[in-house]
């Protein structure tokens, strides 16, 4: 079987991967690193069937595209499917916005939802020859490993700890690992310690009665942060995209680590749905908001609000890509409000709620999966875990276009 990488090789994002012998073809994943303008992978061939680990854009916002191109069908979880829906039409918007071209139309979104062939943990998708079951991926709600023909096993985005909203993926016993490497050589911090410091910098902030606003990605991170402030006592506002995920999330309980403490986090948050209850928000404690990069959405309002008040505090959640405008605050105190750079003398923290695996789980995983060979891939800084994992299985590190035999 061949190998090739349509994107993803040696990179962060854009991932697809392209599978194929003389009688079998199938891709994995087909996503595009929504960067202004977007990046996109390299154009796929035809292919009948697509398998979608899960809805973040940078694995599957050239879904429509290969569907509208090819009528190509997609395995996924339903709730991986109904995600993919509301950040396909975002993609949209925001390319309207922002003035560049994404090459789908709101039709094309509309057929590719009804090619979605949806999927559960555990079951056995039989296409082409090939015989795929799909794992719990640990990552966010509904996400998948797929584990092809008892001998392949590729991982998609992962987590191997246990959070608030998932459990942790577990290793499956493969010949090859097709392995996400994101965090290659960097270790996440302890979750309990890393909770704990989050929750008294909340309070530290709240005792000088400043306002705490936290940036967070709509799917997963800001749950997964309500999860954390439940039973917190916080005056907790939500904003954004994050309260429409939420509610997808509860509508599958089947694939939530505790549905019933995430169903009581959200009903304990004060929601906004209009300008005037923003207003409100800002006189309470805690602001969970989109987006998570600063790149748009309610929480640019926000800050440009507490930018002035050395008492408050903004606490970003997740990783801020280079150019991005979380990067620009987190770095120089800087940031870009409404086309105007601002230094702001409000707090400016970072906490790495990760929901990726850190260096030492993604060894131990490949270790716990007894692969001979493991396929390092979404990663930047591949060496450092190639390294590692040289000891005792033989590591590929492909490039894009590059087509390998395995």
């Amino acid at each position: 079987m061949n190998l090739r990488f349509l994107g993803g090789g040696n990179e962060v994002g854009r991932v697809g991967i392209l599978l194929q012998s003389d009688s079998q073809k199938i891709l994995i994943d087909y996503g595009m690193t929504p960067e202004n303008p977007p990046k996109y992978p390299q154009p796929s061939p035809f292919v009948d069937n697509l398998f979608l680990s899960h809805a973040h854009l940078d694995h599957s916002g050239m879904i429509p595209w290969i569907v509208s191109t090819y009528g190509t069908t997609i395995y996924s979880t339903p709730i991986t499917s109904d995600i993919a829906h509301i950040l396909f039409k975002d993609a949209l918007k925001i390319a309207d916005i922002e003035g560049h071209l994404i090459p789908y139309t709101k039709l094309d979104i509309g057929k590719a939802l009804r090619k979605f062939h949806k999927v559960s943990y555990g079951e056995t998708i039989a296409v082409n020859g090939l015989n795929c079951v799909g794992h719990s991926a640990g990552h966010i709600p509904g996400s998948l490993m797929f584990e092809i023909n008892n001998r392949i096993l590729v991982t998609g985005d992962f987590n191997t700890i246990d959070t608030h909203l998932l459990k942790g993926a577990k290793p499956v016993n493969s010949e090859i690992l097709f392995l996400e490497g994101t965090y290659s050589g960097t270790d996440h911090p302890d979750r309990t310690q890393l909770e704990k410091e989050f929750l008294e910098k909340i309070d530290d902030t709240l005792k000088k009665n400043g306002t705490v606003i936290v940036p967070a990605f709509a799917v997963g991170r800001a749950q997964e942060l309500a999860m954390i402030l439940l039973d917190s006592g916080y005056d907790v506002w939500l904003d954004g995209m994050g309260k429409k995920i939420g509610q997808i999330f509860l509508n599958y309980p089947e694939f939530l680590g505790h549905p019933t403490q995430l169903q009581n986090a959200l009903a304990q948050v004060k929601k906004v749905y209009s300008s005037q209850m923003r207003k409100r928000a800002l006189k309470g404690e805690i602001i969970l908001t989109t987006s998570g990069m600063l790149e748009g959405g309610p929480v640019l309002w926000y800050i440009n609000n507490v930018a002035d008040d050395s008492k408050s505090s903004v606490i970003l959640t997740g990783h801020q890509v280079e150019g991005t405008n979380g990067r620009m605050l987190l770095d120089s105190q800087t940031i870009n409000l409404f086309g105007v750079l601002k230094k702001v003398a409000c707090q400016v923290n970072y906490f790495d709620f990760s929901a990726h695996a850190g260096h030492s789980q993604l060894v131990q995983f490949a270790r716990d999966c007894r692969a001979n060979k493991v396929v390092i891939y979404h990663s930047d800084n591949p060496v450092p875990l190639a390294e590692a994992i040289s000891d005792f299985a033989e590591v590929i590190i492909p490039q894009n276009n590059e087509e390998i035999e395995i």
